[in-house]
């Protein structure tokens, strides 16, 4: 099955009905036929196997339509939103990933010459063009160029080492001892080169080999991360970092081995960029990230705006607030002065400095943040048919004690100290569903109370 939605192109690779070759180049000839076959395509791959050949079928779609490509290989989807936002000659990107989906996955993410990835209206050109079949090679002599952008990691690091607020010195002096696992794919090569030069004293590469094999299930979880644990007890390490295969989501495991919990990355990322910046600022996120966001802002006198679950929707809402920073619970950072995406070398730079400056343990650093407790559930869904009957049914029976309800991208109830959101997922046939109160009790209270009748 082919999933089309705001978060770009997915599939199986090799199924009947999956990711293939063939669909790789036509939705690469589609993107060129979207930008009238003309100007520099940034492009890269997340690592994983099989995605070397569809970067090259890409490349290959792109340059016989008439496109130069500027070609990144094997690189985080941030650097690829960060060329296009920063050289003025590129129209748009591609990204040939699944993000954090199991290896039997591949994808392509699609991004705009402002460096965002495309919205909804913008897709619907793009699939329009993809349905329509009207594609088209032009001569020979008309072929575009590839241009080799391998060097551009160096510019991206440079970056981020450039932030104002992280503070290298400070980092060096801590003389951190990190566990880093990229589960070796886009972020195997990039990320211990940014660790190096952000002066970590020793950076123990788990799965960093760069060979696309995951060693474990992608996605960036605790139930995922069992070896990562026990290096980081074993060698007894300040910290553990993961990110997914195409290295957009930051997930942190403290020194007793335990999770910091996804949620806390945006939470610790913004606490420092506020901390260190002048009153009144925007903080832009998703309805469905922590609301230990908006403790944190108050305490530095700042604003708190929700938009829809989706990058797009939060890089669009932070351009038109002038937000400082914003992101999402899952683990992804943004910060504008860097580029628009979610970017896990951005978020491991300003956690770093922020760890530095406190002086103490990461799960100590933990306990001084607002303490809630987050449970993720889902429903699997028969039929598209079914989403607005179940969410109908999960605002009737919790909607009596609400003090607030939004319905911009499913239904988010919130009451005195906790939330409910469910919602249909961009990439799955299912319905995710998250809760957050002061204690786990109290969450999984809201997830049962919402599914419980639920055939």
């Amino acid at each position: 099955m082919l999933i089309r939605s705001i978060s770009g192109l997915r599939g199986i690779v090799g199924a009947p009905d999956g990711l293939s070759a063939e669909i790789v180049a036509r939705y690469a000839a589609s993107f060129a036929r979207y930008n009238d076959f003309k100007g520099t395509v940034a492009i890269g791959y997340d690592g994983r196997l099989g995605g070397a050949r569809f970067y090259e079928i890409a490349t290959q779609a792109l340059i016989t339509s008439g496109c130069d490509v500027l070609a990144l290989g094997m690189v985080p989807t941030p650097t690829v939103m960060m060329a296009a936002e920063v050289k003025p000659e590129i129209v748009g990107g591609i990204i040939i990933t699944a993000s954090h989906n199991p290896g039997e996955w591949n994808g392509m993410k699609f991004i705009a010459e402002t460096g965002l990835f495309l919205d909804a209206e913008q897709n619907k050109v793009l699939w329009d063009i993809v349905n329509s079949g009207e594609t088209q090679s032009v001569p020979p002599e008309d072929y575009g160029e590839v241009i080799d952008g391998r060097d551009f990691v160096e510019q991206h690091i440079q970056a981020v080492l450039d932030i104002p607020f992280v503070d290298r010195a400070k980092i060096a002096e801590r003389n951190f001892r990190v566990v880093l696992d990229c589960v070796n794919a886009s972020g195997s090569f990039i990320h211990p080169r940014l660790l190096h030069s952000l002066g970590v004293a020793d950076v123990i590469e788990l799965h960093c080999d760069g060979s696309g094999i995951f060693p474990h299930r992608p996605e960036p979880v605790p139930e995922n991360l069992t070896s990562l644990k026990e290096a980081i007890l074993r060698e007894k390490a300040d910290l553990g970092i993961v990110v997914d295969p195409d290295a957009d989501r930051l997930v942190l495991i403290m020194e007793n081995g335990e999770p910091f919990i996804e949620e806390n990355t945006i939470v610790l990322a913004t606490e420092h960029v506020l901390k260190h910046s002048q009153r009144g600022q925007s903080v832009v996120v998703n309805l469905s990230t922590t609301r230990a966001i908006e403790d944190v802002a108050e305490k530095f006198g700042a604003n708190v705006i929700r938009t829809p679950v989706g990058e797009i929707n939060v890089a669009k809402k932070m351009i038109e607030s002038n937000a400082i920073i914003g992101g999402e619970g899952s683990g992804g950072v943004i910060l504008p002065m860097v580029h628009m995406g979610r970017d896990s070398l951005v978020g491991i730079a300003l956690c770093l400095s922020a760890l530095a400056e406190f002086c103490g343990t990461i799960s100590e650093k933990r306990k001084g943040l607002p303490q809630y407790e987050i449970v993720k559930s889902k429903i699997e869904l028969k039929s598209q048919e079914q989403v607005r009957e179940i969410l109908a049914a999960i605002e009737k029976k919790l909607s009596g004690k609400a003090k607030s309800i939004n319905r911009e991208d499913g239904i988010r109830i919130d009451f005195e100290y906790s939330w409910l959101h469910a919602r249909a997922s961009n990439t799955e046939p299912i319905i995710r569903i998250i809760a957050e109160a002061p204690t786990r009790d109290g969450a999984e209270e809201l997830i049962s109370g919402a599914t419980a009748f639920i055939a």
